[in-house]
C-alpha cells in the first residue's frame, strides 16, 4: 500500500500533521482547541475557511467535520500580526535546477518561531509560484548573503551532495576585532556542541567537529576585515570560533554574551556576510560561481 502523498507546502511553508488522539470531541473543530489552547477556536475557523485544515486524503476539514479517532489531519501554522522585515532579497541566478539568492540582513531562511511568511523561502515561492523549491544549505537569519535552493525535486540529490561532500567553495567577510597577535592565515578547529540556553553553541574538549580557515582582508582602525572559510558547517561556527579567538563579530548579539534585541532593532545588524559560493555543476561540469551584493558596513 503506498503511503498517501502530503499536502503540497504553501508560500514555502510544510503542512504539520496530527493524528486526532482518542477522545470525545463532537467535531474535529473542538479537538484543534482543546489540543491548542494558544490558537483562539475564531483562528481555526478562518483557517479552514481558507482551506488551511484538510485530512490525509487533501480533503478540506470544515468546523462541522465530525471527530474520528485516528484521522489525520494537516494544518498550517500561522503567526497573527507576524511583521514584514523590510529588506529585499535579490534573486542572483534561476534555471530548471537551480536558484541562486542574496538574503539581506535579519530575513529567516525558512520558518521557525515568530516567523512564517517573512522568511526568504516563502518570499521565493510566491515570487516564482514554485512551490517544490528547497534550500540547499542555511544560514543565520543575522547573516546576509548568498543561499542556493533546489529548484527540481528529479535534480536535488546532485545539488545536496556538493555540500554533504565538501565539494563546494564557501567564502564569507566578517568584521570583528583586530587580533595583532595571531598570524595569519590561521585554522581554527575544535569541538562544537549546544550550549545554554539552548540556542547558543560552545566549544568543550573532546575530538574536533568544526574548522575554519581565517584570513585578514584589511586591518582598519574601526575593525578588522575578515575572510572566513567554514570547512565543516557546524551551527554558528564561524560566531563561535571568532568569540573564541577574542576576536567576536561585530554586533553579534549572542556571543561571547547575550544581549537582546528588541523587534524592530534593525539599525546594527550582525557584521557577517555570506560572500561567495564555488563549484563545479554536477549536472554539467561547468564551473560556477556566485558573489553576494551586499556589503558590509563598519
Amino acid at each position: 500500500m503506498r503511503p498517501r502523498p502530503r499536502p503540497p507546502s504553501i508560500d514555502g511553508l510544510a503542512a504539520s500533521t496530527l493524528q486526532l488522539p482518542p477522545g470525545a470531541w463532537p467535531t474535529v473543530l473542538d479537538c484543534l482547541c482543546d489540543r491548542f489552547p494558544a490558537v483562539a477556536r475564531a483562528q481555526w475557523q478562518e483557517r479552514m475557511a481558507r482551506g488551511r485544515v484538510v485530512d490525509g486524503d487533501g480533503r478540506a476539514v470544515t468546523p462541522e467535520t465530525p471527530y474520528r479517532v485516528g484521522l489525520e489531519v494537516h494544518y498550517y501554522r500561522e503567526v497573527a500580526d507576524e511583521p514584514v522585515i523590510p529588506f529585499d532579497e535579490v534573486v542572483l541566478h534561476a534555471d530548471a535546477d537551480l536558484l541562486v539568492a542574496d538574503k539581506p540582513h535579519f530575513l529567516p531562511v525558512t520558518p521557525a518561531g515568530a516567523h512564517v511568511h517573512e522568511t526568504l523561502l516563502g518570499r521565493l515561492v510566491r515570487r516564482t509560484g514554485n512551490t517544490a523549491l528547497v534550500p540547499l544549505h542555511r544560514i543565520d537569519r543575522d547573516t546576509a548573503g548568498l543561499v542556493l535552493f533546489s529548484t527540481n525535486p528529479r535534480s536535488r540529490a546532485h545539488y545536496q551532495a556538493l555540500f554533504r561532500e565538501r565539494r563546494i567553495d564557501k567564502s564569507y567577510e566578517a568584521i570583528a576585532p583586530a587580533l595583532p597577535d595571531l598570524e595569519f592565515p590561521l585554522v581554527r578547529s575544535s569541538r562544537i556542541v549546544a550550549g545554554e540556553p539552548f540556542f547558543r553553541m560552545r566549544e568543550v574538549e573532546g575530538p574536533v567537529n568544526s574548522e575554519t580557515r581565517i584570513d585578514v582582508i584589511a586591518r582598519g582602525e574601526d575593525g578588522w576585515r575578515y575572510a572566513l572559510m567554514p570547512v565543516t558547517g557546524r551551527k554558528h561556527q564561524l560566531r563561535v570560533h571568532m568569540a573564541a579567538l577574542g576576536a567576536p563579530i561585530a554586533n553579534d548579539a549572542i556571543y561571547p554574551l547575550v544581549r537582546h534585541r528588541a523587534n524592530g532593532d534593525y539599525p546594527a545588524p550582525l557584521q557577517l556576510l555570506a560572500r561567495r559560493l564555488a563549484f563545479i555543476d554536477p549536472l554539467s561540469g561547468a564551473e560556477r560561481s556566485f558573489s553576494s551584493g551586499f556589503e558590509l558596513q563598519p
